[in-house]
């Protein structure tokens, strides 16, 4: 006797961690699947097709005005919920894209991160300096181990970083 079939979201979560993807990534792709079937009304993917993830999309972008990034990540598990999980690739989706920000970031001067830097005390100021002059990511320095530092060679090995890869 076979066992039942899996349900969508579990097979979704298996085609991601066959693939290595980041465990972020795997949450991110499975909550946007979760919102697009919801926002259809509990429709099965299988149901539906390119007009539905537009309207999914449209409605991100319209009504919700998320960045345009946001929108990005959504239609990239969408894809993936169609290609690599049902088996039939979406092509042509044509939503209405947000709008890529126009607005610089606001970055600290050299001397407002001193004065930051100088207001910590302990492994909270040693994270922070961690991460302003190494370029680390948070995640990636709060998984540093004794092993990762080379003191004599001045390095740091930072391992299972955004992509798989280690660096120094």
């Amino acid at each position: 006797m076979q066992p039942p079939p899996k349900k969508l979201l579990d097979r979704v979560r298996d085609a991601i961690q066959v693939k290595h993807y980041s465990y972020r990534t795997e949450q991110t792709y499975l909550q946007w699947i979760r919102r697009y079937i919801l926002f259809h009304n509990k429709r099965h993917p299988n149901e539906m097709g390119v007009p539905e993830a537009e309207a999914f999309l449209t409605q991100l972008a319209v009504q919700n005005g998320v960045a345009a990034a946001t929108q990005n990540q959504a239609l990239s598990a969408i894809l993936f919920l169609y290609k690599e999980i049902l088996g039939r690739p979406l092509e042509g989706v044509d939503a209405i894209r947000a709008k890529r920000s126009r607005r610089l970031p606001t970055v600290l001067t050299v001397e407002e991160a001193r004065l930051v830097i100088h207001q910590m005390s302990g492994v909270h100021r040693l994270i922070v300096q961690l991460l302003y002059g190494s370029g680390l990511r948070l995640r990636e320095a709060m998984q540093l181990r004794i092993k990762d530092l080379d003191f004599t060679q001045h390095q740091i090995v930072v391992q299972d970083t955004k992509g798989r890869q280690s660096r120094v």
